[in-house]
């Protein structure tokens, strides 16, 4: 017997949010199995940030994007944030 795949619950909680011209998609899930929930953030390139740590509700999930976004700011879920330019010869 093969074991079947387990659904995905998306939080009611996930949503689009545009802010100092950057855009992305937040999204908050879990396995159906499963009480913890996981955070990824979705930039405009289609380039997924995930939380290494699962969240025990979906709203410490959200919680934990907008302290990021106060302490860190928007650009740093752009893909130029993370890449370090080499100087040119």
């Amino acid at each position: 017997m093969s074991e079947s795949t387990p659904n995905l619950v998306t939080s009611g909680l996930s949503r689009t949010v545009s802010r100092d011209g950057v855009t992305v998609e937040v999204n908050i899930f879990r396995l159906e199995s499963e009480t913890e929930w996981t955070l990824e953030v979705v930039n405009q390139a289609r380039t997924s940030i995930v939380w290494d740590d699962p969240f025990e509700n979906d709203d410490l999930a959200l919680a934990a994007f907008q302290a990021a976004v106060d302490e860190e700011g928007m650009t740093s879920f752009l893909d130029s944030a993370t890449v370090i330019p080499f100087p040119s010869r």
